[in-house]
């Protein structure tokens, strides 16, 4: 297009016997000038052309006109036509000459007939009347092309005389030049179509649109994570940033949150995602094996090491290497740790030679590290290189609205593994999203598939719930028991008795021992005395509710929420509540 309107003098030329470019150039390059204006506006092609249609006429002597683009078969798929409001309120039908299109899609060359009553091609596809019959009528058409593919065409008719008839080759060298440009931008609009946005990478994007486009990549792609409310939401907005670099990530929230899948998240819309995802569980081996499992062992290299082995660093190479409960590794150990993700080296035990990898790192826990390092049981070198970025995953009591979508997808997936057809009815879902779940998505989970799996109809009732029939032992997380009193305990639960707890409200006079507490009941979940669960409560209210009940002492409000003081100290923390002091 540049070239085009670069040369459009050239093109044009200058009339015979004139020194000087004549009014007649100068609106020729004028026209082309306006008309690849048009056709560079961020419209739809129909109005691009249209447009263009409508300006031809303060450039050229014309009647009618009309650009007319040619699907794959052959028939015209957009018209955009100038000057036929006339012949439409006269109720003209033949607008299109199309027996000298069709000619012009035949020659690829334009076509030029000085009178259209002599001519066949009008004989055969007559146009409109005019005002005398008398008055003559030139045409002139020219095809549409793009990379020698021919699309379209674009014609006009005139009345003939003296000063038109002078005027044909000027008028050929202009449409022609039009037909150059509007070819380029129809075919530009169909590659725009057919390969989508990525034809156009080369254009930046603002970090707002890059954010945008990268949540919406989220909710199409992730579909492993169920959620709709604004906490998951938030998260995966981060998710979804983070995953196109290769910063280390940090998943931090509960036990039972789903740390795992918003890990394999990252490395879906990740560049790596094409390479492998690897995942470890720290807690789960002792320093020895564990030492084998991430760096690989050489034959020989201790009892039992019959072969060379590759370790789990190695089988991330390229990819992406999640490692879990990373806050249970022991001082020793994370020392051999933070050299390979320094350096990005290491050697396989009981070998010498060093090993380059490339790897995504993503670390996983749920242990108060900022408390371990303080207390000496996590490296603090170690902690600063991989909590670069942090992402805080919620907890299942900060968005309820998600506990009716997880529990149907569990309920689908327990029908689809034993060929069942159960279904929850509309009160089973209310109460089950009025429950607290400290085990979060896990024990979620757990609940639905043990209540399927009793459920003594095709319809679950909340009647089927273990809770409703005093048999949910988890229970025991969130109510007053201490977890201090065995079995018996248990068995008293599962009578629907009252359970020895220790007052959350008051202390033992005297110093009494717990087992001198007279039993109390367990809170009421719907009752306001409850903070751990109280639905008019948010996290931060019910943790305020608790500490100041306590008189700001942790470890009690631990014990009235069912966490530990740990727990507790993470969440005034989060949470930016200041502790008072007595």
């Amino acid at each position: 297009m540049t070239r085009i309107l670069r040369d459009c003098a050239d093109e044009v030329g200058t009339l015979p016997g004139s020194s000087s470019k004549t009014p007649e150039v100068e609106i020729s390059c004028s026209g082309i000038y306006e008309i690849s204006k048009l056709l560079t506006a961020a419209v739809p092609l129909e109005i691009t052309l249209a447009n263009v249609a409508n300006i031809l006429p303060t450039f050229l002597r014309m009647r009618h006109g009309a650009i007319v683009v040619l699907a794959g078969e052959g028939e015209p798929e957009i018209t955009a036509s100038a000057g036929v409001a006339d012949l439409r309120q006269s109720g003209a039908r033949h607008i299109i000459p199309r027996a000298a299109i069709d000619q012009i899609v035949t020659t690829g060359q334009p076509l030029v007939i000085r009178e259209t009553s002599k001519s066949e091609l009008f004989r055969v596809d007559p146009q409109p009347s005019v005002s005398s019959d008398t008055i003559p009528i030139t045409f002139i058409g020219v095809p549409l092309k793009a990379a020698h593919k021919l699309v379209g065409t674009l014609w006009i008719d005139r009345f003939r005389d003296s000063a038109t008839e002078l005027r044909h080759d000027e008028d050929i060298r202009f449409l022609t030049m039009a037909a150059n440009l509007i070819g380029q931008t129809v075919s530009f609009h169909r590659a725009l179509n057919t390969a989508g946005p990525q034809i156009i990478q080369p254009q930046r994007k603002s970090p707002e649109g890059d954010r945008n486009d990268a949540s919406r990549a989220a909710r199409i792609k992730v579909d492993w994570i169920v959620g709709e409310s604004p906490a998951v939401k938030q998260v995966l907005e981060i998710v979804s940033a983070v995953a196109m670099t290769n910063t280390t990530v940090l998943l931090r929230g509960e036990s039972g949150t789903g740390k795992e899948f918003f890990a394999q998240a990252i490395h879906e819309l990740s560049p790596r995602r094409k390479k492998s995802f690897v995942k470890l569980n720290c807690a789960a081996l002792p320093e020895g094996v564990l030492e084998s499992e991430l760096f690989g062992h050489e034959k020989g290299a201790f009892t039992g090491a019959i072969s060379q082995r590759a370790g789990r660093f190695e089988l991330a190479n390229g990819g992406t290497l999640l490692l879990d409960e990373i806050g249970e590794i022991s001082p020793a150990f994370q020392a051999k740790l933070l050299r390979v993700l320094q350096e990005g080296e290491l050697e396989r035990v009981g070998g010498t030679k060093t090993l380059k990898v490339d790897i995504r790192l993503i670390c996983a826990t749920n242990k108060d590290l900022e408390v371990a390092v303080a207390n000496g049981e996590f490296r603090a070198d170690l902690y600063y290189r991989i909590n670069v970025v942090p992402i805080v995953l919620p907890p299942l009591r900060e968005r309820p609205g998600d506990i009716p979508r997880l529990s149907k997808v569990f309920l689908d997936r327990f029908n689809k593994e034993n060929n069942r057809e159960l279904a929850f009815t509309a009160p089973a879902l209310d109460l089950i999203s009025q429950c607290y779940f400290p085990g979060n998505v896990r024990e979620l989970e757990n609940c639905v598939r043990r209540t399927a799996t009793l459920a003594h109809s095709k319809a679950i009732a909340p009647s089927d719930f273990a809770c409703q029939n005093s048999q949910c032992l988890s229970a025991r997380l969130w109510k007053g028991d201490d977890g201090g009193h065995g079995g018996k305990t248990i068995d008293e639960l599962t009578r629907g008795r009252t359970i020895p707890a220790v007052s959350p409200f008051s202390t033992p006079p005297g110093g009494a021992s717990h087992s001198e507490v007279m039993p109390v009941k367990a809170c009421d979940p719907n009752g306001p005395a409850c903070p751990a669960i109280s639905p008019r409560l948010t996290e931060r209210d019910r943790l305020i509710d608790a500490m100041e009940k306590t008189g700001w002492v942790q470890a009690k409000a631990a014990r009235m929420l069912g966490l530990t003081p740990r727990q507790v100290g993470y969440a005034l923390r989060r949470h930016n509540i200041e502790v008072k002091k007595f």
